[in-house]
């Protein structure tokens, strides 16, 4: 158990937060795995600032029996303030906010905003204070090692955004010259949490329960992200879940797995319409081919249990 301000976290694995997947939707199907707390897909300051109707459309999101933090990423202090307030006026559900000083994507740090950010860790303290003068909600931060192997500045960062008021810190172990590829450095993430005063996640390559256990053992941290090792997967948080609380690893047949895609279908298409909720689905099944309806999707897959069972 470990908390985000007074929000109380009783699990070791959250939701992370993921470009084009976790909306609404896709959030409510996966709250029924157990994760501690969800995240919204990135938020543009700006996208808020000037009314964008796409990105407006990720902050009116229903109550959620698990905590929602929303996450924003921008790189103006001032500017982040006001999409907080922004936030806030249009929906009363987020129970706190995250800034996106992680996402390696050029489009996002050419702006100066996600892992841009490592940059300058005097500027990663100066958006969280910024934004704590607007909200009593708790501030997070999303961070990586540093912009390159040659400036590893998450520490100097994490005691910036600590020293403004940030509640809790999530870091993958990768620099942003290195995207996603090769291995995460748990080495220089050893026994992390032991340096900090917040509480500690960590994300990279979650992709088992023995990444979840082992990532938690080097650093310390108080929780794993998980991300897209759980996309398709999503047994894999109540079962990260299990191993700490002494349960058995929970297996799924084949009907499971098949009722469980047309729930998330399901729950997409009451979000999105059925065929924006189709196209996600495709990514997030990694289905290619025609799929352009439920009944699409219906058909491929009683035709895939009845090839496998018979």
């Amino acid at each position: 158990m470990f908390k985000i301000g007074d929000i109380v976290i009783n699990n070791k694995v959250v939701l992370a937060p993921m470009a084009g997947i976790t909306s609404f939707g896709y959030r409510k199907f996966m709250s029924q795995f157990g994760p501690g707390y969800v995240v919204t897909e990135m938020i543009s300051d700006m996208g808020l600032i000037y009314g964008n109707k796409e990105t407006l459309s990720y902050i009116k999101f229903e109550k959620s029996r698990l905590p929602t933090c929303v996450q924003l990423f921008g790189s103006s202090p001032e500017n982040m303030k006001k999409a907080v307030q922004i936030s806030e006026s249009l929906n009363p559900n987020i129970d706190f906010f995250d800034v996106n000083m992680g996402c390696p994507v050029n489009k996002v740090i050419k702006t100066g905003a996600g892992s841009a950010l490592m940059k300058n860790p005097k500027l990663c303290g100066d958006i969280v204070r910024a934004m704590k003068e607007v909200t009593n909600k708790p501030i997070t931060v999303k961070i990586r090692l540093g912009f390159d192997m040659n400036h590893l500045t998450f520490m100097e960062v994490i005691n910036e955004v600590t020293k403004a008021g940030a509640s809790l810190v999530a870091i993958h172990p990768r620099t942003t010259k290195e995207m996603y590829g090769g291995q995460p450095h748990w080495d220089l993430v050893k026994d992390l949490r032991n340096k900090m005063s917040i509480p500690l996640v960590v994300s990279g390559n979650i992709n088992t329960v023995e990444d979840a256990v082992n990532a938690l053992k080097i650093t310390g941290a108080d929780a794993v992200m998980a991300a897209r090792g759980a996309v398709g997967k999503p047994y894999l948080i109540k079962n990260i879940n299990n191993y700490f609380e002494g349960k058995d690893v929970e297996l799924t047949s084949l009907v499971e797995q098949a009722n469980l895609c047309k729930e998330l279908a399901r729950n997409l298409i009451d979000e999105k319409g059925e065929a924006i909720a189709m196209r996600v689905f495709r990514g997030i099944a990694r289905l290619s081919g025609e799929l352009s309806t439920y009944d699409d999707l219906n058909s491929i897959i009683n035709d895939y249990i009845e090839e496998n069972l018979n």
